[in-house]
């Protein structure tokens, strides 16, 4: 085994153990949300799967980043084959591995995969453009300042790094294969490196082509391996998350709110539609969500998988009119609180365990967790009431994510659980308590029903 393989081998080990341990801290922190089952009618979720998150069938709603877009998604996804042969190549110490044996097919596809890269690299500029300079106002929102916004870049800068990669492995190679065949395999007339390669490099001599052939193939599995331990810290986990986010997504129509237990048997044992057993419990229930551990597992996988592409915040009438509320910031305060929950858990310390569950042998878990912070600590009421809750953000989301689900658990948690709620909803509650109807009227909203005839 020579020292480029070995070297291949503990890198992609090492990459490949981060990698592990990192998208474990991720599981274990969806895994903070309550239990939810979310079943049933498997054809209905495999075709969403196979539309919308493999298709990218709601990007299209915007056709011309939705082309964009997908120019580097089908570049992404055909280089994982030219990736495949990487790894064969860097494990094996041969080169070119399916050069000889797929002849004529082999050239075809790289001659593709060279294509969609051309196209995925002028898509990386449009978009480091629209951000950068034509500052499209959804990507310059409050909640973007700082490390969304780096994030982005960072990630159409690594596109370009892989792509000068590509280009150089195979143009350097295109020529190498005339020098010296015997260890060049011949991949025939590739679409691009066919005629960049020797306009780049026609002038160099063997031992300079090798060095550059080599530079782009490090180039590309060292930002493969860097997107790799990278993503876990990136909007783009969304490349991975939205398969099972979309899958997983509640069949219900979007304009149904989910009703409480509690409050729906207090109101029908009122209604007499349920037998009263007379029987109360001791507890105060509490209502809606006051941090993670109150939404549903699904809430924070969503939170997740958010791409931070602002289009549920460019259509909401809350956020245009110059409210504070951005359904995607409510998204990405769930992510930060999960991940600071997550790191102290992690951590262990008995100073996040709730005081009046100390004691000899206990041991901090999410069960006795308490930082004194709560999801109330990231997201403001002026934020959660400027909701109109008309589901834009959750039709305009691309990966079926839900923002209003968490905006409204929290609402409930606000005004059944803390008593609070806007001064001016006051009215329309009483009036719904006392008269069945939001507005005032000084007659129980039924009583109509009972007129004599």
């Amino acid at each position: 085994m020579g020292l480029s393989q070995i070297i291949f081998l503990v890198l992609t080990a090492v990459v490949f153990f981060i990698a592990f341990k990192q998208f474990g801290a991720i599981y274990q922190n969806i895994k903070l949300g309550k239990d939810e089952e979310i079943s049933g009618d498997a054809g209905w979720r495999w075709q969403n799967v196979l539309l919308v998150a493999f298709g990218q069938k709601k990007m299209f709603k915007r056709f011309i980043p939705a082309i964009l877009h997908f120019f580097i998604y089908a570049a992404f996804l055909m280089t994982q084959v030219e990736l495949i042969e990487i790894f064969i190549d860097g494990f094996g110490g041969v080169h070119r591995f399916f050069a000889e044996p797929l002849g004529g097919l082999y050239t075809f596809i790289i001659s593709f995969i060279e294509i969609l890269s051309v196209l995925a690299f002028v898509a990386t500029i449009v978009f480091l453009w629209r951000r950068n300079i034509l500052k499209v106002p959804r990507f310059w929102k409050p909640e973007m300042v700082g490390w969304p916004k780096l994030d982005g870049n960072l990630i159409l800068v690594g596109e370009l790094l892989l792509l000068v990669g590509i280009f150089s492995m195979n143009g350097a190679d295109t020529l190498l294969q005339q020098l010296d065949p015997a260890h060049y395999p011949d991949t025939g007339n590739l679409a691009i490196s066919s005629w960049l390669g020797p306009a780049l490099f026609g002038g160099f001599d063997a031992s300079t082509l090798h060095v550059i052939e080599r530079f782009g193939w490090w180039l590309h599995i060292l930002v493969v391996f860097g997107f790799i331990t990278y993503l876990p810290f990136s909007k783009h986990l969304h490349i991975f998350l939205a398969f099972p986010n979309v899958f997983f997504s509640r069949k219900r129509s979007r304009g149904e709110i989910e009703n409480m237990p509690e409050i729906m048997n207090e109101v029908k044992s009122m209604m007499g539609l349920v037998e009263d057993t007379g029987e109360m419990s001791e507890d105060i229930p509490e209502f809606g969500s006051k941090d993670i551990f109150d939404l549903s597992w699904k809430n924070i996988l969503e939170a997740y998988t958010c791409t931070e592409c602002g289009r549920c915040t460019s259509v909401c009438p809350a956020n245009m009119t110059g409210k504070k509320l951005s359904p995607r910031k409510i998204m990405m305060d769930i992510r930060d609180r999960a991940e600071e929950v997550g790191k102290n858990l992690k951590s262990g310390s008995d100073e996040f365990i709730s005081a009046d569950k100390k004691g000899e042998g206990v041991t901090l878990s999410k069960d006795n967790y308490d930082d004194g912070k709560s999801l109330f600590d990231y997201i403001s009421n002026e934020e959660l009431y400027a909701c109109t809750t008309c589901n834009a953000c959750v039709e305009a989301c691309p990966v079926m994510i839900s923002p209003l689900e968490p905006i409204l658990e929290m609402r409930r948690y606000d005004i059944l659980t803390n008593s609070s709620g806007p001064s001016d909803w006051l009215p329309m509650f009483n009036s719904v308590e006392n008269g069945g109807a939001v507005w005032q009227m000084p007659e129980e909203r039924a009583a109509w029903t009972k007129e004599d005839n």
